[in-house]
């Protein structure tokens, strides 16, 4: 299984808000910014803050993509 943080990319764009302003806000560090960039784990914790900052739910901001479904034609 795999990551995926591109709800949390469109849901700055929507609500107008830089990858840094989020980062401040939520306190997060450069280093977690940089691993949600590169669709690595995070903390649950650094997850409900960005949660707390955006006024969202968990599922509006992470994905989970099962790559075992994708192409093993086992449907």
């Amino acid at each position: 299984m795999a990551l995926s943080y591109n709800k949390l990319w469109k849901l700055l764009i929507d609500k107008g808000m830089t990858k840094t302003e989020m980062r401040i806000k939520a306190d997060i560090s450069t280093t977690t910014l940089a691993k949600l960039g590169k669709n690595e784990t995070v903390s649950m914790d650094v997850l409900l803050r960005i949660c707390k900052v955006l006024k969202c739910d968990i599922s509006d901001i992470i994905e989970i993509i099962n790559e075992e479904d994708e192409g093993d034609g086992n449907q």
